[in-house]
């Protein structure tokens, strides 16, 4: 591709602002077009400030020079041109789609307020830098504080409000807390995390309705019947990639845009990256995935034809830094099968625990919490997916090693 042909990226997160950076630095001049207001930021840092860690511009990525603000509302692929909502045509030769993905919003008697169609006063997604200040205007010590959803974003949501002084409570429907990367050892250890800062966790919890008065959230009712006083409600139900406009133009889209190993879509000048973008069944929904997919597609556009993207074996890493430090990482399958070789460490006191699953003499997954001074060389092992030593000796070599991080 030659600098005289028109790039234009849809999306000013981590992977949009990825890919038009190093297509910059490769001489393809790209226009970013971003909705939101604030700088591009890194998402993946928000709980840090609303923890009150970080300021909102210390999480801030450097802006390429030709960003666009604006909300792109439809995609003409006859004449290849993006409509925004104030007037603004950009025409291109080649677009990339990497507009991230939106909350899941439950389906809760109360939780939209029909006259005003917005969420009552005081409830929030957390998503979004709008989503992080205002929840950060919001709390203050003592405030009621109820979050729906034991996932990563809910745990780390949870964690920074209870550390702002918040009395909170979290709800989670599934039996434990991050259950999709985490096996019951290491779920336990992250709910007694959250126990020692005082966040109240209940499990198996289904909660029915939000209740407000004059639009203002009062109170979230649970399915058993109990009620829960709630001067904020966080929604982290998880999320769901962000495909309307590439479904709207008539795109192939599953569960996120279609793009093969070129990371193209079924229209060959639009192709899709980061959230949004689904290759192989997967929609990875992670920050190293979508930033090896900018690398990839930003080699592919500056005239690479070798350049292929062929998957992540991506890594779960959630690092929650201050006084109550937590750092834990989560790959593969931690769950065994009948015949698998299962090797873990676990120190009660410390509020540790490592554990590593074999399959064949290949690591398939693990789950490390606390000290993690293993996780480099366990990763590595695993992304290569290389025959461990046979050597007859005891595998506990994997977990006491220090690989470094």
């Amino acid at each position: 591709m030659t600098s005289n042909n028109r790039v234009v990226v849809i999306g000013s997160g981590l992977a949009g602002v990825r890919l038009a950076r190093r297509l910059g630095e490769l001489g393809v001049p790209a226009t970013l077009v971003g909705e939101e207001e604030h700088t591009p930021y890194n998402r993946v840092l928000l709980a840090d400030v609303l923890a009150g860690r970080y300021a909102p511009e210390v999480i801030a990525l450097p802006a390429p020079p030709q960003l666009t603000r604006g909300r792109v509302v439809r995609i003409d692929r006859e004449m290849r041109a993006v409509h925004l909502a104030d007037g603004t045509e950009l025409s291109y030769d080649t677009l990339v789609l990497a507009t991230g993905s939106n909350p899941v919003l439950p389906p809760l008697r109360g939780l939209w307020d029909p006259e005003r169609h917005e969420f009552p006063d005081g409830v929030h997604a957390f998503r979004t830098m709008d989503d992080c200040l205002g929840l950060s205007k919001a709390v203050r010590p003592g405030v009621r504080a109820v979050v729906i959803g034991g996932g990563l974003l809910g745990v780390s949501a949870a964690r920074a409000l209870a550390q702002r002084g918040a009395q909170v409570v979290l709800a989670q429907q599934g039996e434990r807390l991050m259950e999709r990367q985490l096996d019951p050892s290491a779920s336990k250890l992250v709910r007694r995390h959250l126990a020692d800062l005082g966040v109240e966790v209940h499990t198996e919890t289904r909660v029915r309705a939000v209740r407000s008065i004059g639009g203002t959230v009062r109170s979230v009712s649970l399915a058993d019947g109990y009620a829960l006083d709630a001067d904020l409600v966080v929604i982290a139900c998880g999320v769901h990639p962000r495909v309307g406009l590439a479904q709207e133009a008539g795109l192939a889209v599953h569960k996120g845009v279609i793009v093969d190993e070129e990371l193209r879509s079924s229209d060959p000048h639009i192709h899709a990256i980061g959230d949004c973008a689904q290759f192989e069944g997967t929609v990875y929904g992670l920050a190293t995935p979508a930033l090896e997919q900018a690398d990839a597609l930003a080699e592919l556009l500056a005239g690479d034809v070798n350049s292929r993207y062929t998957g992540t074996r991506a890594l779960t890493r959630l690092t929650l830094a201050g006084a109550d430090f937590l750092d834990l990482a989560a790959f593969g399958e931690p769950e065994p099968r009948p015949g698998d070789d299962v090797i873990q460490l676990a120190d009660a006191t410390r509020g540790t625990y490592r554990k590593v699953v074999v399959r064949d003499d290949r690591l398939v997954g693990g789950v490390l919490v606390g000290e993690l001074g293993t996780v480099g060389a366990l990763a590595r092992a695993w992304e290569g997916a290389e025959p461990l030593p046979t050597d007859g000796g005891p595998l506990l070599h994997l977990l006491t090693n220090d690989g470094g991080s």
